[in-house]
Parts: C-alpha cells; structure tokens; sequence
C-alpha cells in the first residue's frame, strides 16, 4: 500500500540532518547544563549556542527568548503572567484562535474575572481591523491582543505589522501564536513590534516535545511552572538539550532554504487544488486556503460534495488507503465537536459535508497528490 504524509499541519518529518544533530548531542553532551562541572558547562554552551541561533532568525536578543516544551506550554506561559503579573484585565482575541489560548482565556476569564472580547471575522475567517481598532478604542482596562499569525486549520494570514501598530497606538500588548509561521516566514521582530510570540519545533521538521516563547524584555513575565532557576527563573526543569539543538538545526536550515522549499510547496499545493477541482466539481476549498494572497501556502482545507452519512467513514477509508490528513486540528482529534474553526465561517449547509484539511512540506510530490486524488475521485462515485 502507497502511504502519503499530507498532514504536516499537524507535526511534520524530521530532517535527516536534525536526526543526526540530535543523536550526536544525546551521544556526548549528557551533562545536566545547570552543574558546574566540565560535562555541565558543555551541556550549557551548546543550549546558548542554540539560543542565540534561534535568536539572530528573529533578529532579537537571545536572552528574550524563554526554552519551553512546545506552543501550548509558551502560549500558556504568556497570557496567564500578563494577568497575574503585568496587570491585564482584558484579551482580545478570535474564535478560530488554537485551543491553547482560547481555553486558556476562558480559564483566566473563570479564575481571574478579566474580561475576554472577540474579534470580527470576515467570511475568509480574517480578523476586522476596523472592528478591531474598535475594541482597542476601550481604555478601561490594560488589554493583551492576541491573535494568530496563520490559522492552523483554514490557513489564513494575520497581518502581524499592522496589527502590533494598533496595539502600539492604544497602549495594548500584543501576544501572536506564530507556531504555524516559525520556519516557513521570514519574522523581523525589531521590525514588527510585538511583545510576545510563540513557536514549535515539530512544525518545522524539528522534534516534538521543544518550543520557545518570545518574550520582550520591556515585559517581564513570571513563571508557570515552579522548581529550579533553569531559563533564567523563569522555566523550571532540566532543559532537553537533544531537542533544543535539534530545534536550532531544523530552524536554520528552514531559513537556509525557505524560497526554494516555499517555491516546491507553492507548486504541490496549486497542483493538488487544480487536480481535485478537476476531478471532484462541487469542491470548495474553505477560508480563502485556494488563494495564495489570503492564505499560507502549506495548507488546503477541502469540503467535499457529499452526504454527511458518506463524509464520516472518509478519514477511515483515507487512512485505510495509507493517505494522511485531518479534519482539523491534531491536538483535538479526540473531541467528538467539530472544527470550532468552520463552525466560524461555513454556512449550515457546508458544515453537513466532510471537510478535509490537506497539508503539505518539501517531502510531497506530484505522484502523491495523483494517487490521493485517483482515491478521492473514486469515492466520491462511489454509491
């Protein structure tokens, strides 16, 4: 049976070149980086080393960058200190933001009594700026933006300048879940006011299990999890130097060759979406996922004509041909609610029918999408 990876939305394959990296350092650098020790210091140079990596892709200074071990646990960190710690008593977000901050904002909503207010959303599932400045108009609390730069599930694009302006022109803070953007966007963060951003290694061919908070240094947060001073007091726990210096090497080599994969992906991607429209009429590709000025070029969310009763058993025969995507988000393939994404944006009708999400790296090829539509096209016949 053919098996083909089209989910790197939801984690993607490691590089080889990580792989290595990564055996290398559990081989010779097992010393914990907090003792003094010769094996220790060897253990801390490499951990800095690969700070200042990371750092210098972001062009900010390595100590704003906090180790962690994903997006969730840093995007936790972040909007649950700017309550506690730097006075915030209200978040503006969106409804199609990852769970990792809505259910966080709605537990500081429980625990904290701060207010939440969500953004307008066009019919593309793209943030009202209008309406957004609006909200910004209310001074009566200390406000944290935060918004998304690329939707996980629809793809669409947050304009991250113009929207750190905004926060700048009212005095807000603004915090961006960039987990689906590190890697795969050039990010100028002494460009791009923001105060807070969040990555994940295992969205840019690094291991699962390694992240990293932005934090600016003008915003002192607190920690989430309490111990040892590792990250500067500000992460307790021994820090998992393989998967950080694996996290280093697969972000340097995504920005060594980001035009030349971007240009692979571009060219998988708008082949996938013209064979499928060819094959299957009545396809709608949702959010704005076919339009590469609107959306990330990594992502194509499909909604397929077909009965609801049909749509269930897809996944099951897609996985069952060796075809590997989602219908939305990894982290909640466990819930039996659908996408709190499309249920934002689709129309009643649209939300009957199956919806797919398709993601592609520098790994897929056209004979891939070939045999995944050859599948599709003959499911879809199928009475």
């Amino acid at each position: 049976m053919k098996k083909v990876y089209f989910d790197s939305a939801a984690t993607t394959q490691l590089r080889s070149e990580v792989i290595r990296s990564i055996t290398e350092v559990l081989k010779t650098e097992y010393g914990n980086p907090s003792s003094t020790h010769s094996y220790g210091r060897s253990s801390k140079s490499l951990l800095e080393n690969a700070r200042k990596e990371i750092s210098a892709h972001l062009k900010v200074s390595a100590s704003e960058i906090i180790f962690t071990s994903g997006g969730t646990e840093a995007d936790n960190l972040i909007l649950n200190s700017c309550v506690r710690d730097l006075g915030v008593t209200r978040i503006i977000t969106s409804k199609i933001e990852h769970h990792a901050v809505l259910y966080t904002v709605n537990e500081l909503v429980r625990t904290h009594q701060i207010e939440a207010a969500y953004v307008k959303l066009d019919a593309f599932g793209r943030v009202d700026y209008d309406h957004l400045e609006t909200l910004l108009q209310d001074k009566t609390h200390k406000t944290l933006v935060s918004l998304m730069h690329v939707n996980n599930e629809i793809g669409c694009l947050l304009d991250l300048k113009r929207t750190a302006l905004l926060c700048k022109q009212y005095d807000a803070l603004f915090h961006s879940d960039t987990v689906q953007s590190v890697g795969h966007y050039e990010l100028d963060f002494s460009d791009i006011p923001i105060d807070f951003a969040t990555a994940a290694a295992h969205k840019f061919h690094g291991p699962k299990g390694a992240g990293f908070a932005f934090v600016r240094k003008s915003n002192r947060v607190q920690p989430l999890i309490f111990g040892g001073e590792q990250e500067r007091g500000l992460r307790a726990g021994t820090e998992a130097v393989y998967a950080i210096a694996g996290m280093a090497e697969a972000l340097k080599i995504a920005y060594q060759n980001l035009e030349s994969e971007r240009a692979h992906i571009i060219e998988v991607k708008e082949y996938f979406k013209n064979q499928i429209s060819e094959a299957i009429p009545g396809v709608k590709f949702n959010g704005a996922c076919d339009d590469a000025s609107k959306s990330t070029y990594t992502v194509l969310n499909i909604c397929f004509p077909m009965s609801p009763e049909k749509g269930l058993m897809l996944l099951f025969h897609l996985d069952l041909n060796g075809i590997a995507c989602s219908r939305g988000s990894a982290c909640q393939s466990g819930s039996s609610k659908g996408s709190h994404v499309l249920n934002e944006i689709l129309s009643e009708e649209d939300l009957q029918k199956p919806s797919v999400r398709f993601s592609f790296s520098m790994f897929n090829t056209k004979e891939e999408v070939d045999y995944v539509v050859a599948f599709l096209k003959d499911f879809v016949k199928e009475d």
